[in-house]
């Protein structure tokens, strides 16, 4: 379609909001600007769907996750803002609305709002439990409705306090799409009952991600990390300037047995994804301006924290490819030789980017990250999942899984999809969450059936939104998305499983 045409249709769309509309005309002209100078193999790879730039822009002038550090903020105040240091609750609350709208990242709307418990402990003073309630209930409110995007993301946890329980307490009251949440847990400060309310939530609103904390926090250093977007771990006051991945199926295709796919075709697709990822990168931090940004000059981030995150997707389906070139049928999620082809290719994929040096990332480095798929991505499983509609028993599910989470160190997930009957008996659901933390899980997400928030890739969507979406558009940025991904990707396909009374941490600890 010529370009004026484009425009013309967005323009007219009855579907889209004002606001929405200004946003694709943006991203139209943002597709006009010569793409990087990149090799002629680079391009190649892209126009075979082997490496995908996951739509950043063809100049990137803003990284893509920021993770500001919003208690530093809110005690220092900013002078680009005009704001003095937050001095209650009330300030503390009305200084992060306005300094969301000044984060950027790749959908123009904040991913990461800070771990919210600890940044506002400090003016809780002495309101007492009902007026915290009311005040984060309508904190909360504003943020769907004026940041209405399923990839903006709270952190809470691992402590026990106030704000953790009040937030947890709202957010299964209201069941938004936004703002995504992840409670922490660490099982040397996080009381089991605690754990048993975000599991009672998981029943209630498909909400929140459990992130296995000890695992995350010795990944980075003293400075701390968060979880943004749908699970994506970064350093705090720093994040990911841009995301790469790579299709493993296609790069699977492309060798004559898993043997030169191992010695041959892997390695020079990461040489090749590596050249990608520096190009981007290196606009972003020497062309772009972003880093002269008050984010920066006011110690809110700092460009040494950036990372590159090394994304990939498609291990099923390489698994199969691999095995049938090899003359088996062992199944992935199933078999254990099937199972373990797709261990040792993490292992080699973590090799190579744990030795791979980069001009701008985290202590040099690049982040290896488990991609969760794209509305676009049809026939390929995202990151490390076993496919919809074949999954096994959850726990057989987890114990297939669980030894990939130890080398995707920016962020790995798998959804497993429980039967409504879990509602009735939300402990099994705390079980099988503390079985999956206590073998390696380095995040644990569940869909419970029935409910009409669930998560499509990691992001949020309402069952009901997508219903409606063709006829009347929806006001929130990415029920487009979960609409598209359910027409393309099967996410519909999950096959809901019921977690029987044998299926306790103590025998998933056991296998």
């Amino acid at each position: 379609m010529k370009t004026e045409n484009k425009f013309q249709q967005i323009a007219c769309d009855p579907t889209l909001s004002p606001k929405q509309k200004s946003q694709y005309l943006a991203l139209e002209a943002d597709a006009q600007i010569p793409y990087l100078d990149v090799s002629d193999r680079v391009k190649d790879a892209m126009d075979a769907g082997i490496l995908c730039d996951m739509f950043e822009g063809n100049a990137p002038f803003k990284p893509r996750y920021v993770l500001p550090d919003y208690a530093k903020f809110l005690a220092q105040g900013s002078d680009y803002l005009e704001l003095p240091p937050a001095s209650s609750f009330d300030e503390a609350l009305n200084h992060l609305t306005i300094i969301y709208h000044h984060v950027p990242s790749v959908t123009n709307i904040p991913v990461y709002l800070g771990q919210l418990d600890e940044v506002l402990l400090p003016f809780v003073g002495d309101l007492d439990e009902e007026t915290l309630y009311r005040k984060l209930r309508l904190f909360w409110i504003m943020l769907d409705r004026t940041l209405p995007d399923a990839f903006m993301h709270v952190n809470i946890g691992p402590s026990d306090n106030i704000i953790c329980r009040t937030i947890l307490r709202v957010d299964a009251e209201l069941k938004q799409v936004a703002p995504n949440l992840t409670f922490m847990y660490d099982p040397a400060q996080t009381p089991d009952e605690l754990l048993r309310i975000a599991n009672h939530n998981i029943c209630e609103c498909s909400k929140p991600h459990i992130a296995n904390f000890p695992i995350h926090a010795n990944t980075f250093d003293d400075k701390g990390f968060g979880i943004v977007s749908c699970y994506n771990s970064l350093p705090l006051a720093g994040g990911a300037n841009t995301l790469v991945r790579m299709n493993l199926k296609e790069v699977a295709l492309k060798a004559n047995s898993s043997q030169d796919f191992f010695d041959n075709v892997l390695p020079s697709y990461c040489t090749t994804m590596y050249e990608l990822i520096d190009a981007r990168a290196s606009f972003l931090h020497q062309e772009s301006g972003f880093f002269n940004s008050f984010l920066v000059s006011e110690g809110l981030i700092h460009e040494n924290r950036f990372a590159p995150m090394f994304g990939i997707y498609g291990m099923a389906e390489a698994v199969a490819t691999l095995l049938k070139k090899d003359g088996s049928e062992a199944r992935y999620g199933h078999d254990e030789t099937a199972n373990a082809l797709g261990i040792r290719i993490s292992k080699q994929l973590s090799g190579i980017v744990t030795n791979t040096p980069v001009k701008y990332g985290y202590q040099e480095r690049a982040l290896l990250h488990a991609q969760g798929g794209i509305s676009l991505d049809i026939d390929v499983t995202p990151g490390v999942r076993i496919p919809y509609g074949t999954e096994p028993d959850p726990v057989t599910h987890i114990q297939a899984l669980a030894a990939h989470h130890q080398y995707y160190l920016s962020g790995i997930s798998d959804i497993l999809t429980i039967d409504e009957t879990v509602k009735s008996n939300p402990e099994t659901m705390y079980q099988l969450c503390k079985g999956a933390l206590a073998i390696g899980f380095r995040e644990f997400t569940a869909n419970v059936h029935s409910n009409d928030l669930v998560r499509v890739t990691g992001y949020m969507v309402k069952m009901s939104d997508i219903a409606k979406f063709q006829q009347q558009g929806s006001r929130t940025n990415t029920t487009g998305l979960g609409a598209e991904a359910a027409s393309n990707t099967g996410i519909l396909n999950r096959k809901p499983r019921v977690v029987s009374n044998e299926q306790s941490p103590r025998y998933c600890n056991s296998q």
